[in-house]
């Protein structure tokens, strides 16, 4: 009889009661599958022990670290599928020296974050959370003096053109804006059929009304948005991350709000996440905040959910996930009776 194929979901899912914080997240899949069973790991720790990802063929990862150390017993392990794309707490080289496939869900954060940098965007550029604030703070006829800027007509910068990007522009084309992207990778044909003109960095920011900041965090994008490249953006304009904090200089852009070098910002991540209380960012008005939380939606819960788990019947299945990571991994013994999807699939 075939071995029963094991899969653990971090317990950061959890709430304190011991609920799923996300809602449905598409788990009937796995209950409903043969030869396979799933829980929550043993363990609420910042990085998943040795000994779990020792027990395990796959694991579903929402925080936690998987480190060189968390792998360096698993003989078992096949699979990390990463809930989400960010995949910074997931050390890939040990993963893929120890022939464990990462997957991310691409396809079930497109639209919810590509919304979400769009909300908050108008929320901006309509200048929602001054006017919100007028009505608390009994200010209501003061409404005149803070006029919002309609999207209609202004350039709409896209620092990075790939899975996020794209979206965005499609969802945002009935503005009316023009769109501006700055991507060494992006398909310069496709960017023409969207109506996208691509550009450098700099000239992105001199001449974008709104920088939306999509780009992955490496090496090369951290503090890809500096005081120098801040300095070149109009006064009158906005910035919004929806990417990954350190591709900010989160010190250079709180210096540029405060002296209100630009119009304002809104940021869903940060450099340090929680930011610490007494950060300069906290106590401006020209900036909108989220918790790294902006696009969390029952859309996007269920879309992530539903892409790991596919990731994890695959492999049970003997397939090649989609979203692969580190394809490398699969040239190692411990992987080689996967077989690549056929065409139908």
């Amino acid at each position: 009889m075939a071995e029963t194929f094991r899969v653990g979901l971090t317990r950061d899912f959890l709430t304190a009661e011991g609920r799923i914080g996300w809602g449905e997240i598409g788990l009937e899949a796995l209950t409903s599958a043969r030869g396979l069973s799933w829980d929550f790991i043993d363990a609420d720790e910042p990085e998943v022990p040795a000994r779990v990802a020792a027990a395990y063929d796959a694991l579903i990862v929402l925080a936690p670290t998987v480190s060189a150390a968390t792998l360096q017993e698993a003989d078992r392990l096949r699979l990390v599928a990463r809930f989400g794309v960010g995949y910074d707490n997931v050390d890939v080289p040990s993963c893929t020296d120890a022939g464990v496939l990462l997957t991310i869900t691409p396809d079930g954060v497109r639209r919810p974050v590509a919304v979400a940098a769009l909300t908050m965007m108008l929320a901006l550029m309509h200048r929602v959370r001054d006017k919100d604030l007028l009505v608390r703070t009994g200010r209501w006829h003061d409404k005149l003096d803070y006029q919002g800027t309609s999207p209609r007509g202004r350039v709409l910068g896209l620092l990075g053109w790939g899975n996020i990007g794209r979206e965005i522009s499609s969802i945002s084309a009935p503005l009316g804006m023009r769109q501006l992207a700055a991507d060494p990778y992006a398909d310069p044909a496709a960017a023409a059929a969207a109506g996208v003109g691509l550009c450098d960095v700099d000239r992105l920011f001199s001449e974008a009304d709104v920088i939306v900041v999509t780009c992955a965090l490496t090496a090369e994008t951290h503090h890809l948005v500096d005081a120098e490249r801040l300095a070149r953006m109009k006064p009158t304009a906005y910035l919004v991350n929806i990417a990954r904090g350190p591709i900010v200089d989160q010190k250079a852009l709180t210096a540029a709000l405060a002296e209100r070098r630009i119009a304002g910002a809104a940021l869903d991540v940060f450099e340090s996440e929680p930011p610490a209380e007494d950060d300069g960012l906290l106590g401006l008005d020209n900036v909108l905040l989220a918790p790294h939380a902006a696009a969390w939606t029952d859309e996007l819960a269920l879309g992530n959910g539903t892409s790991a788990i596919r990731a994890v019947l695959d492999v049970a299945a003997g397939r090649v996930p989609a979203h692969v990571v580190n394809p490398e991994a699969l040239n190692h013994p411990k992987l080689s009776p996967l077989k690549s999807r056929s065409i139908d699939e």
